[in-house]
């Protein structure tokens, strides 16, 4: 059942006006169209594939359920928590915390989007519907800021230089992009992974690249999925290979992935002139800071939902959303919508309680820029580092993370890693300014 919700995912396509869209082109028109209308018709046909797989996720979820609870689980929600080694109250709690600590700042960010986009469209603010904020599910900053991360990349090759940075800092990847699929193409998976096919060094990705900052991210990231898996320790057990925990890897990715809008990474890697980019230093920080402050509301509606989802999935799954929709992210659910729009999110099917880890690994990966900056790199301010050309990076990695595998329990291994357990501080301290 997975396998064919995942397929309708994979080939549906929104059509406005006799237009087919590809995820790409919806992407652009709602991060470029100034025409409400035309923003409101791609929006709502970017979520007709939720009533589409709607009923399927429902029917899919309680066979996951009637699964865990014959092993003893309460829910499938509780048994892949502590099957990762996370206790559902320990996540629970931390993302309390971390909705504590984003809450006010995100308050006053949210009044800068909503005066940004009022005048962009020409709308008041209490006029303002999911649709205006520039992305499918407002799990991404709005462009509000001077800072156009697009310009940077028009006419550069953004494969070439995902190659050029990790071979510059000493885990080259050409073995992982030979083997790869990057491009577009009609009726092809239209997201983004990579994938470890045999634990002994055939890792590929795929992707549809296109010259933009978006993609520049993304290839970062998937490639940093991508050296993790290659360079495990083939020598080690089979059953050590592989990374500590999905918040591991996915706080790898990361760490590179936000390079893509680093000032000193776009002067250094992809050679816009040092005057350029330190003019743009200041923009790039606060476009980074309102990313991170945009995800971790996000997070929270995707981690509350599927909680809740689980322990009752004959609920009222669309109120649900949009009560955390409006809750955690400011925004106004669209009057008279009884669609299920939770659906289209495409992980609620194909990576099932996996969600709250991408939150959790950008802890991560401000303690990793913290330990990387002071202790391998000597740097004064390890935050505004573009962590390029320099090999100590990637031995760092290579030895503290890539060959421990799976050596030690997840938060173990980060101790040994960063001298310290998994800890909000650095995070706190970077995105939020509390100490």
């Amino acid at each position: 059942r997975q396998t064919e919700i995942e397929q309708k995912f994979n080939t549906y396509r929104v059509t406005i006006d006799s237009r087919t869209l590809s995820d790409n082109q919806v992407d652009s028109i709602l991060r470029h169209s100034h025409n409400s209308a035309e923003l409101e018709a791609v929006w709502k046909g970017s979520k007709q594939i939720g009533a589409a797989v709607a009923n399927d996720i429902i029917a899919l979820a309680k066979v996951r359920n009637q699964a865990a609870k014959s092993l003893g689980f309460a829910n499938y929600y509780e048994m892949e928590l502590k099957l990762g080694e996370q206790e559902p109250a320990d996540i629970a709690a931390l993302f309390d915390q971390l909705d504590s600590l984003t809450r006010d700042a995100f308050v006053i960010l949210k009044g800068e989007i909503d005066s940004a986009l009022a005048v962009r469209y020409g709308l008041s603010k209490d006029q303002l519907r999911p649709w205006h904020y520039q992305n499918r599910f407002f799990q991404e900053a709005p462009t509000i800021y001077q800072v156009d991360l697009d310009r940077f990349y028009r006419g550069k090759d953004v494969v070439e230089l995902t190659r050029a940075y990790y071979a510059g800092i000493g885990i080259p990847i050409d073995s992982i992009l030979v083997r790869s699929d990057l491009y577009e193409r009609p009726g092809k998976y239209q997201h983004a992974q990579c994938y470890n096919i045999d634990q002994n060094g055939d890792v590929r990705a795929i992707c549809n690249v296109r010259n933009d900052y978006y993609w520049m991210n993304t290839m970062l990231h998937e490639l940093g999925h991508g050296v993790y898996s290659y360079y495990f320790d083939r020598q080690s057990p089979w059953v050590l290979r592989g990374s500590a925990h999905a918040l591991t890897t996915e706080a790898v990715a990361n760490f590179f992935g936000r390079l893509a809008g680093n000032a000193e990474w776009l002067a250094q890697v992809v050679g816009v002139p040092k005057a350029e980019a330190d003019q743009a230093a200041a923009d790039c920080a606060r476009m980074t800071r309102l990313e991170q402050l945009v995800f971790s509301r996000w997070a929270q509606v995707m981690v509350r939902f599927e909680r809740a989802f689980y322990e009752n999935p004959d609920q009222d799954l669309n109120k649900l959303w949009w009560d955390l929709v409006e809750k955690y992210q400011g925004l106004s659910r669209p009057p008279d919508r009884a669609e299920p729009d939770w659906a289209s999110k495409i992980h609620l099917a194909s990576a099932p309680v996996y969600y709250h880890n991408y939150l959790i690994a950008e802890l991560l990966v401000s303690q990793f820029v913290e330990t990387i900056g002071r202790r391998v790199l000597n740097a004064a301010d390890p935050f505004s580092l573009g962590f390029a050309n320099d090999p100590k990076v990637g031995t760092y990695f290579l030895d503290h993370v890539f060959r421990v595998g799976k050596a030690y329990p997840w938060n173990e291994m980060i101790e040994k890693a960063t001298g310290e357990k998994l800890t909000p501080a650095y995070y706190a301290k970077q995105f939020v300014g509390a100490d």
